[in-house]
């Protein structure tokens, strides 16, 4: 990576969204070890009162998610105020719910969204043991998920593949893109 894409990654926020079972937190893990940025799994951020409701079967409300979010965009906001940067996994399913991340990160965003058939998304929630999301929100999410508009700055990735080769696609994208880094 050239020294003037090194210093933009360094200094901006890639959130790694998309439903539950996409393999964000995978994925996310594995892009900042190769940026050599911090990660943060946006799901540490729930009050546990979400993660409770979550776990019981019942689908998060907007009222619900605000709060979530706002922790989220301090947390990006923190890291970018220490100039670092930051790799995050956070569902960020609605166009608000990423506004709401940018309008508080108070620096540059980027979104690399998780793509897969709902198939693949269920196997993976069912083969978990150690998460509180359990298999029947996926519909739910996916109902609610808005797919990155043309005016944000990001890109969608496939996650029929390996999370290692997910990631390299979204270090490629990000290191090649001028835009990925605005």
């Amino acid at each position: 990576m050239s020294a003037e894409a090194q210093d933009a990654v360094s200094a901006s926020a890639i959130v790694v969204m998309g439903v539950s079972g996409a393999g964000k937190t995978t994925v996310g893990r594995a892009l900042a070890e190769r940026l050599h940025l911090p990660f943060i799994d946006a799901d540490d951020l729930h009050p546990q009162a979400n993660k409770d409701k979550m776990a019981g079967g019942t689908p998060l409300t907007d009222d619900d998610r605000w709060p979530w979010l706002a922790r989220v965009g301090e947390a990006v906001a923190s890291e970018l105020r220490s100039g670092r940067g930051v790799v995050v996994a956070c569902s960020a399913l609605r166009r608000t719910y990423r506004d709401a991340i940018r309008r508080s990160a108070e620096g540059p965003v980027t979104f690399a969204q998780l793509e897969g058939s709902a198939d693949l998304l269920g196997e993976r929630i069912g083969a978990r043991s150690d998460h509180f999301m359990p298999p029947g929100l996926l519909t739910s999410q996916l109902q609610t998920l808005e797919r990155l508009e043309p005016d944000e700055t990001g890109s969608v990735f496939s996650v029929h593949d390996a999370p290692d080769l997910v990631a390299a696609r979204i270090y490629d994208w990000v290191i090649t893109r001028e835009d990925a880094l605005a």
